[in-house]
């Protein structure tokens, strides 16, 4: 760690030195080739993905000084093939795209293959599905060149839509040629969405613990956690508990609790109790001995889940035991929808509803399945059939005689429950 450091503050004072026209002055003109002036941007665009958010700023600073210099070098330092691939690099780092176009327009030398320029400024242009196959088989010739990683990685980007194996592929090929960098942590982070959007639960597990042992603190993590979070609820009968944990156990405590609860949370509304409940007593043994802030956003989610179950009792305390207050927009509203789901559950009949069948067994007599059939049959029995319609189809309807509080019992019900179903289509669809 301490020679990373070293060599990271090295990369800065080199940086600074260029803020200065006449530090850079008084450098050799091959300390500024640029393939070296890339090894920085290079070393900050890796440290920003392994932890250290602060570089993004060094970042931006090094791209802004590489387009300049590639801009006013002399044609003849793409003699040097290393300049030509830190050209291409570059571009391909989030560099500006009007270089390579600058690059290429005074290129008499034949310097930059046209192949690879071509499918680069197809890709950039966001036209890349024209040049899909192409950009294919350059990414395969030029694996073994500084720039096949690069290849590989926007190749996938491509082929992501319209052929996820072969974009697999590609993220394989570049994340194996180029590992600890900025190309695997987004070959990898881009694997799982493939795995979460084809149901590949298996792979979708393997790229997801590569990438939490290697990239836990990348600025990136988050939108890998909902990837993760996803594809485990989406294969809660399958996915193997154990595994989960083992692969969260490589955070530490606060990041394990928050992709729990967010586990959690899916889970429940997904109506996946089973799920929601390892997923709280995770967060719950995580916080064991401290001061547990997520424990009471645990046991709403748990509550949530638990509705539907025989312990509904202490499910509806855990749903209204949180201050709503505490909770977020999104969750103030699930908590509301799952208070009227309780309330409707514990509910009690109403007694004028129980007499609706007296008078059709006054006699008090047994009965057998054959009299019910014939109950069920009367006129004005509750689910009987009305009398045959035009054509011999006949109408089901309620009876005129049914208790009118049970009919106003239903009507709210069902009122509630499609309020309900309202605010939980509304939920999925700000996932």
């Amino acid at each position: 760690m301490a020679r990373r450091q070293h060599r990271y503050v090295g990369f800065v004072a080199l940086g600074l030195a260029m803020l200065s026209p006449a530090a850079a002055n008084a450098q050799d003109s091959d300390d500024l080739a640029p393939y070296k002036m890339l090894r920085s941007l290079q070393f900050v665009q890796d440290s920003v993905v392994t932890g250290d958010h602060s570089a993004g700023e060094m970042q931006r600073f090094m791209l802004g000084t590489i387009d300049t210099r590639l801009r006013t070098v002399e044609p003849s330092i793409f003699d040097d093939d290393r300049n030509v691939d830190a050209a291409l690099i570059y571009t391909m780092s989030g560099g500006n795209p009007q270089t390579l176009e600058y690059l290429i327009a005074h290129d008499v030398n034949g310097y930059f293959d046209n192949r690879v320029t071509d499918v680069l400024r197809k890709y950039l242009s966001g036209k890349g599905l024209l040049v899909a196959k192409t950009l294919q088989e350059t990414a395969r010739e030029y694996r073994d060149k500084k720039i096949g990683p690069y290849l590989a990685l926007i190749g996938g980007n491509v082929l992501i839509a319209t052929k996820p194996t072969d974009a697999l592929d590609l993220y394989d090929q570049a994340r194996l040629a180029a590992p600890g960098t900025i190309v695997e942590e987004a070959a990898l982070r881009r694997s799982v969405a493939i795995c979460v959007d084809k149901g590949m639960l298996d792979r979708g597990m393997a790229y997801s613990q590569r990438y939490v042992r290697r990239f836990l603190h990348s600025p990136y993590a988050s939108q890998f956690a909902d990837l993760f979070v996803t594809l485990v609820v989406g294969h809660d009968h399958d996915v193997k508990p154990q595994d989960v944990i083992d692969i969260l156990s490589f955070m530490d405590a606060p990041r394990q609790r928050e992709v729990y609860l967010r586990i959690a949370r899916a889970a429940a509304i997904s109506g996946k109790p089973e799920l929601a409940r390892m997923a709280v007593g995770r967060v719950q043994s995580l916080g064991g001995g401290t001061d547990n802030a997520f424990g009471p956003l645990a046991d709403f989610y748990g509550g949530m889940a638990g509705l539907p179950t025989e312990d509904i009792d202490q499910a509806a305390k855990n749903v209204s035991g949180i201050d709503g207050n505490a909770l977020s927009r999104r969750d103030q509203a699930l908590q509301e929808a799952a208070r009227s789901v309780a309330e409707q559950i514990l509910r009690a009949p109403d007694p004028a509803s129980l007499t609706q069948a007296s008078n059709l067994n006054t006699d008090h007599q047994e009965i057998t399945s054959e009299k019910a059939a014939a109950i069920a049959m009367q006129p004005g029995a509750p689910g009987a059939l009305s009398e045959p319609v035009p054509g011999g189809v006949a109408s089901t309807g309620q009876s005129q005689d049914t208790d009118p509080s049970f009919n106003a019992f239903v009507t709210t019900s069902r009122s509630k429950l499609d309020e309900i179903d309202g605010l939980l289509a509304q939920e999925g669809n700000e996932q």
